[in-house]
């Protein structure tokens, strides 16, 4: 018998009856690339298959990049015609779609598609996030932080390495509250992340990523400071992490990739720092930032899209909504929103 072959099931049946809630006759899509875990897309078409579904599995090579990088390797055409006609769709990429044109044109077409984002998943993420996860009581506290994230019109993070970031919300403007349940249309992300498009022209401060840099770096190993003047970065300080990333960042040649594209927090009782996309951005108490291509916005900084994406994660956030605190050092100190996250063991 496999290693985990019982707990990858139980995982796989949570993902596409509890939170994809498959039907009967759905088409459903799966997308993996060559480094994607063949054993975990294997169990989800199986899990899908049993409850009825019709799964069908695209496997292609790697992109060298993520996002808009992945349009003109990948076969575009043919993995668009079959989202078109998708009910659902899971993404397992390494280098994921989302961002793409293949992503965005899908959308535009197919008004019906539902999709759960899932890229860099491996085993243990899998079951641990999945499995073994609370996800109703999970769903109460991340919608009580969002309600109250949304009634904000200021913020500002700062933690113990120096960061201190200010920003405005920009009234009407979506945030997106990642329960991990992907019932409708559009897109939807691994649970335990909530994410928004600020008032770009507004983030100013000093971001510290000290978790990671993904998918280009991985773990951090010191501190990477990032200097934000009017929504760009205007200076990045660090060692060899950051003279990393800020090559990646020049050599598209692309003013986009110094902009910001989202923020977030990370609010997922079982995530781990492991370098990897996705658990890394839900690490309980982080604040994770986007720079260069956007999803579906009210607004493109500039009006165009970048050449590509990337995310930072600042680990042990103190998060301040209209001079409230909400978070310190990344643990939850406002009286409602503590009592909802003693039921997740937080």
């Amino acid at each position: 018998m496999l290693r985990n072959e019982f707990e990858i099931a139980k995982a796989a049946k949570v993902l596409t009856e509890e939170l994809l809630a498959l039907k009967p006759g759905e088409i459903f899509v799966i997308t993996a690339d060559t480094l994607s875990n063949e054993r975990i897309v294997n169990a989800t078409a199986a899990a899908a298959h049993a409850l009825g579904a019709k799964p069908m599995v695209i496997w292609t090579a790697t992109p060298e990049g993520p996002g808009p990088m992945v349009d003109g390797f990948l076969p575009s055409a043919a993995i668009k015609a079959a989202l078109e006609k998708a009910d659902a769709w899971v993404e397992y990429n390494f280098q994921y779609i989302l961002y793409s044109d293949i992503c965005i044109s899908s959308f535009k077409t197919n008004k019906k598609l539902r999709e759960l984002v899932l890229p860099c998943m491996d085993e243990d993420v899998f079951v641990r996030m999945f499995a073994k996860t609370d996800f109703p009581a999970l769903k109460d506290f991340m919608e009580a932080v969002t309600r109250k994230t949304e009634a904000a019109k200021e913020i500002r993070l700062t933690s113990k390495l120096g960061m201190d970031v200010t920003f405005k919300n920009v009234s009407g403007w979506p945030i997106c509250c990642d329960t991990g349940h992907a019932f409708t249309p559009g897109i939807h992300q691994l649970a335990g992340q909530i994410g928004w498009e600020p008032d770009f022209d507004s983030v100013n401060g000093m971001i510290v990523f000290d978790g990671s840099l993904v998918p280009q770096i991985g773990v951090c190993d010191e501190p990477v400071k990032v200097h934000m003047q009017d929504g760009v970065i205007v200076k990045i300080e660090g060692g060899s992490a950051a003279r990393s990333w800020e090559s990646f960042l020049k050599g598209f040649n692309d003013p986009q990739m110094f902009r910001v594209s989202h923020v977030c927090y990370g609010f997922h009782p079982a995530a781990k720092l492991a370098g990897f996309l996705g658990e890394d951005e839900r690490v309980w108490g982080c604040t994770q930032w986007g720079f260069g291509s956007i999803g579906p916005c009210p607004k493109y900084p500039d009006g165009k899209p970048a050449a590509s994406h990337t995310d930072g994660v600042s680990l042990n956030t103190t998060v301040w909504l209209d001079g409230a605190k909400i978070t310190e050092d990344g643990q939850v100190v406002d009286p409602e929103l503590k009592a909802l996250a003693a039921k997740l063991g937080k």
